[in-house]
């Protein structure tokens, strides 16, 4: 819970404004609209006490348009992304999304005071790929080390993975993913990936 509540605190960090996101280099983007971000989310007390659908809101309207899903779930598929249909990557990328949505949102509902710290970050003109790298701080616990996968699409840049404390979280889905479609298929991942949308939206664990 501490990791994913990092990675969506730090993603709507980074992906707060949507005009700033177009605009500025990753690592200054990070930078300018962390604080607007952060008075949003310190004065909201429904999403401070549970509120998960104004959460959900808050991540479809902040953080979606600024996601490479069908990238994203390519990269938690491995070598199996290959094996689907181009109606089955559709599918795939919007349950992928749609579990990583409710995932962030549910982490969010559980916000207390984290503040960020920067690290440098090389970026030049001309580059389509960028890292940026920030530290997550949280009161009574040890930081976490957050860097961000981005690639530049047209004038904008957008988040393809998050690499927490070292591990990607994108890619960490894929030894799951690769049982799944072993045992049941393309069509069986899809479905588990449905059935454990479902079960998010009940409320159930």
């Amino acid at each position: 819970m501490k990791s994913l509540l990092s990675l969506l605190f730090a993603l709507l960090v980074v992906l707060g404004s949507p005009a700033l996101a177009q605009e500025l280099a990753p690592d200054a983007m990070v930078r300018q609209v962390t604080e607007d971000v952060l008075t949003v989310v310190r004065q909201d007390k429904d999403i401070q006490g549970g509120n998960t659908r104004k959460a959900i809101d808050l991540v479809e309207t902040k953080v979606l348009p600024y996601f490479n899903f069908q990238r994203m779930t390519a990269l938690a598929m491995g070598v199996d992304w290959k094996k689907a249909s181009p109606e089955q990557k559709k599918r795939l990328s919007e349950e992928f999304k749609t579990l990583l949505v409710r995932t962030y949102s549910n982490a969010l509902t559980s916000y207390k005071n984290q503040t960020v710290v920067y690290k440098p970050s090389k970026v030049t003109a001309g580059d389509t790929e960028a890292v940026v790298k920030t530290e997550i701080v949280q009161p009574g616990n040890k930081p976490v080390q957050l860097d961000y996968s981005l690639e530049k699409q047209g004038e904008s840049w957008k988040v393809y993975d998050v690499i927490v404390a070292g591990v990607s979280l994108v890619t960490n889905y894929r030894d799951t993913f690769k049982q799944e479609v072993s045992n049941n298929g393309i069509e069986g991942l899809i479905t588990m990936l449905a059935n454990r949308n479902k079960q998010l939206e009940s409320g159930k664990k």
